[in-house]
């Protein structure tokens, strides 16, 4: 038995740490007195948030880079207002990984480590046509507690499509298709979706959140993915929208924020759109 490593450190503490640390190196650098803003009160946290939530995005060779890297600032941004959030990264061995464009991330915890976290989350990317096979990723998601969330990034959702997690629960994956996809033989990455889970109820969201699944759309979409997990783990409207808002992305995030569908609200038979694809033809 491999015991978990992780742990969640204390809210209050390491919120008036960093804040003391920000005020004190301010006051040094300007050799004024300097007045920031303190962090959100504790009110803006919900009821409901686990003391440190820990989020852990899987890497592997050819991972799509902004499938993971979006909900990992995300959370970046928003432990500027609450440093015991955690997000760290977890591959298949504990060695160098080359993602998408030649970009290499060195993983925090390789699947045999089994840190302690809240969610997983898997991006997508080309990868995932080798990672949906992955006998030992399928059984570290297994072995993982039923509280853990497992949310995806674009075609993330084939790895628990073939696990059979989708069945009955409605799901999305990219719905745009790049030039290969968008061909007379090839597969949007959502209809793909619909051949590895034929139960599922396929979505046309940009987030979908089934209850422990949570599947997001293509590539982009990982920003709307990370939102909505702080609010999942119980941080209130405000405070994500500040997160939003010292990103930059508050336009945006106030049109997509209502793009999420729920198992209760799930419409099935999506279909997705090929006025703009060639159509397939026979022989």
């Amino acid at each position: 038995m491999v015991k978990k490593v992780g742990t969640k450190p204390d809210i209050a503490f390491y919120r008036n740490s960093y804040y003391n640390l920000q005020q004190h190196h301010l006051n040094q650098e300007h050799h004024v007195p300097i007045s920031i803003s303190p962090p959100l009160p504790a009110n803006n946290i919900g009821p409901g948030q686990a003391s440190g939530f820990r989020l852990g995005i899987y890497v592997f060779k050819d991972a799509e880079i902004i499938d993971y890297a979006a909900p990992y600032g995300v959370f970046s941004v928003a432990r500027r207002f609450d440093p015991s959030l955690d997000v760290f990264l977890i591959a298949d061995a504990l060695r160098p990984v080359q993602t998408q464009a030649g970009l290499t991330l060195f993983p925090n915890y390789s699947i045999h480590d089994q840190p302690a976290l809240d969610a997983l989350l898997i991006p997508g990317g080309f990868g995932t046509r080798q990672e949906t096979y992955n006998r030992r990723l399928h059984q570290y998601i297994n072995d993982l507690a039923d509280s853990t969330l497992l949310t995806s990034v674009c075609t993330g959702s084939w790895i628990y499509a073939q696990m059979g997690l989708l069945d009955g629960l409605p799901a999305t994956s990219r719905k745009e298709g790049d030039n290969a996809e968008q061909a007379a033989m090839g597969l949007l990455p959502i209809e793909r979706l619909a051949m590895l889970a034929p139960k599922a109820k396929i979505s046309a969201a940009r987030v979908v959140d089934a209850g422990r699944i949570i599947t997001a759309g293509g590539i982009a979409a990982g920003m709307e993915l990370g939102f909505h997990l702080l609010r999942r783990a119980g941080y209130s409207d405000h405070f994500v929208g500040e997160v939003a808002r010292v990103m930059e992305y508050q336009q945006a995030y106030e049109g997509y924020r209502n793009d999420i569908e729920t198992a209760a609200n799930a419409k099935d038979g999506y279909q997705p759109a090929r006025n703009s694809r060639p159509a397939r033809t026979s022989g």
